[in-house]
């Protein structure tokens, strides 16, 4: 039987800032149905490299929210009407989700491709019901033309003078920011509950022009000359690279710090073999090469069996970058999240 895909873009709108997307992909005869929940970075590559295929292999009708991922965390906590299966978020929002009951117990012998994790990876899992599908990290892209970056400690040089943006602390790479902070403090943040850090971000406060939600927010600013240096995931650095070729991105010869984006089910899903099915997918030795390309979504991959070339690798937390990742104690920093989030505010939103 001939598979005819249709991919319908039904609905956008705007929530607390966030664009937030649904998108329709079946096959002409519908076995099941499947709502995702993930970022709104790099779409239509997601929609090409994952959503598609994996609803054509399995015959499944996928509806699409994209978003970033603690407003997405929090339009399902407070919906639990909400009709989405299965959700993908940084590792802090993943453990958030996890703290409050809102995914599924997952059965993990339903996951084939689950032994290709790591063990690190694997007790993450069974620690939060959610699975890693990539780790990501920390970097500083800048303008070559205009400034010389070789260290973390840089960014506090007086030449950077309203020149940098940073992550915002509610986003993906904000706590990393803070470790940052307190590794230029000498003080690691769980030592003195980032006091150190806090008074680094107000000594690089005059540096900062912007402290951004959405890594595409950098991109005008970058060709207009706003910000010459800006600190970023690495898995923003192709899109931002495609809008302004000269800029170059690096990772400090001391490190950087790592992120995992996870899955989960939602425990109100209705479609839980469908979702089993596409974690399942995400891990596969052949959707993490494709979703690794540097023209897809440049994720690092988890499974071990892949193998990434050096150009393959550029840009990813992936062999010596990887060995250079420090881990964040995200349990540590959610549990003192709300008080975190108001200090950072004080000093960098004010």
């Amino acid at each position: 039987m001939k598979f005819k895909k249709a991919c319908l873009a039904a609905a956008s709108f705007i929530v607390a800032g966030t664009a937030i997307a649904t998108t329709a992909c079946s096959s002409s005869t519908n076995s099941g149905k499947l709502v995702v929940s993930t970022f709104g970075l790099s779409t239509k590559q997601m929609r090409s490299d994952v959503l598609d295929p994996y609803a054509k292999k399995n015959n499944v009708k996928v509806s699409t929210q994209f978003g970033d991922s603690s407003t997405r965390l929090t339009q399902i906590e407070h919906n639990p009407n909400s009709t989405v299966d299965v959700i993908e978020l940084a590792q802090n929002n993943a453990i958030t989700g996890s703290k409050k009951k809102l995914f599924k117990k997952l059965d993990f012998s339903k996951i084939k491709n689950f032994k290709y994790l790591s063990s690190d990876q694997q007790k993450l899992a069974k620690q939060t019901n959610t699975v890693p599908y990539t780790v990501n990290s920390l970097g500083i892209i800048y303008n070559p033309k205009k400034v010389q970056i070789k260290d973390w400690n840089d960014l506090w040089s007086k030449k950077l003078k309203g020149k940098i943006a940073v992550p915002d602390f509610a986003t993906t790479f904000g706590p990393a920011m803070l470790y940052v902070a307190g590794d230029h403090a000498n003080v690691d943040v769980t030592k003195d509950d980032g006091k150190a850090a806090f008074q680094a971000m107000k000594q690089l406060k005059p540096n900062v022009v912007k402290t951004y939600a959405q890594s595409s927010d950098l991109s005008n600013m970058f060709k207009t000359g706003e910000i010459t240096v800006a600190v970023v995931g690495d898995y923003a650095v192709g899109m931002l690279k495609a809008t302004n070729p000269s800029l170059k991105y690096m990772v400090p010869a001391s490190g950087t710090y790592a992120n995992y984006d996870n899955i989960a089910i939602l425990k109100n899903s209705k479609n839980a073999e469908a979702a089993y099915k596409y974690i399942d997918f995400r891990l596969s030795k052949e959707n993490q090469k494709k979703v690794a390309g540097a023209k897809s979504l440049n994720n690092a991959p988890v499974n071990s069996q892949v193998e990434l070339s050096p150009a393959e690798a550029t840009n990813k937390t992936y062999g010596d970058i990887a060995k250079r990742a420090k881990t964040i104690d995200f349990f540590y920093v959610n549990s003192h999240m709300s008080s975190w989030i108001s200090q950072w505010n004080k000093i960098m939103n004010q």
